[in-house]
């Protein structure tokens, strides 16, 4: 696929796009989840080799294809790592399905209610070799924990500013600012996100497009106009601490909405599966939120 190709699978194609991407912080937890013990592994290297092993088994596995799959978000390492003999991101356009790179250093520490990103002073060295590698676009996250409007303001100020950024090297930048499911005053700090969002997306200059990641809406339909609006070329959906079958469950209502969920698609697989029960599991998964992502229901 080139360029526009992978720009028309991820507009237009039906699927989901699937998270790949824990980094350090969280590696050892996606790795007890995955069957493997803080013990297996003595250095850092160690637990990275062990974790791109489970990602390039992902990658591998026979339902892991451009049919439901439409893209996959790595982190660094990944994709500067190989599968089956080749860079990761070549490995996955061989297969239908379109690669991002996650760019995000972790969170800053909260204030008015959110956590920004923190500092990127590398970012263009990132972005130009995830060009090279022929990388399609960018994942970058931060948190809104309360509806602060001058929280969710910088939060999205700053995205907006890493996103002008990102399509400077000609890559496609997913915001993802991320409504914590746990907020108590989650359903308006949908709304508030939702029109500082849209303030933003009027200012963009015609031609550019970004993509959006966001939390399921506590209220169905919420982001139907994130949805429509011409600057964004998908809108896509985390599961944020929501089990496989609630955030399908959930995203089903949201018409437009497709899934890019982590723990929710992985959390079924364990190391010791062998081949075929492995296959099975993760083919189990992708049905499920590709028919959340595809088959919409009544809110």
């Amino acid at each position: 696929m080139n360029q526009s190709e992978m720009r028309e699978k991820i507009k237009g194609g039906n699927g989901f796009i699937a998270a790949l991407d824990q980094s350090g912080g969280s590696t050892p937890k996606a790795l007890a989840g995955y069957g493997v013990d803080e013990g297996a592994w003595s250095n850092d290297e160690e637990m990275f080799g062990l974790i791109h092993d489970m990602r390039a088994r992902i990658i591998t596995s026979p339902c892991f294809s451009g049919e439901k799959v439409i893209g996959a978000i790595l982190f660094e390492r990944t994709m500067d790592g190989q599968v089956d003999g080749k860079p990761t991101p070549a490995a996955l356009i061989e297969r239908g399905i379109v690669p991002f790179i996650k760019i995000d250093k972790g969170l800053e520490e909260e204030r008015n209610g959110v956590q920004l990103m923190k500092p990127m002073p590398e970012l263009d060295d990132l972005l130009s070799r995830a060009k090279s590698l022929g990388v399609f676009g960018t994942k970058e996250r931060s948190v809104i924990n309360q509806a602060n409007e001058a929280g969710i303001g910088a939060i999205v100020g700053q995205q907006f500013e890493v996103a002008f950024q990102v399509l400077r090297h000609g890559l496609v930048p997913i915001i993802e600012p991320e409504v914590n499911i746990k907020s108590a005053d989650r359903a308006a700090s949908d709304v508030c996100l939702r029109d500082e969002i849209l303030r933003h997306l009027d200012r963009l200059p015609e031609g550019e497009e970004v993509m959006l990641k966001l939390s399921i809406p506590a209220e169905a339909g919420t982001f139907a106009k994130l949805v429509e609006h011409p600057r964004v070329l998908r809108v896509v959906a985390l599961s944020g601490g929501f089990s496989r079958q609630d955030a399908c469950a959930e995203l089903a209502k949201n018409p437009g909405m497709i899934a890019s969920f982590s723990r929710a698609l992985l959390s079924d697989l364990r190391h010791q599966h062998d081949d075929g029960e492995f296959n099975h599991t993760l083919g189990q998964a992708i049905d499920e939120i590709y028919s959340a992502s595809t088959t919409k229901a009544p809110a």
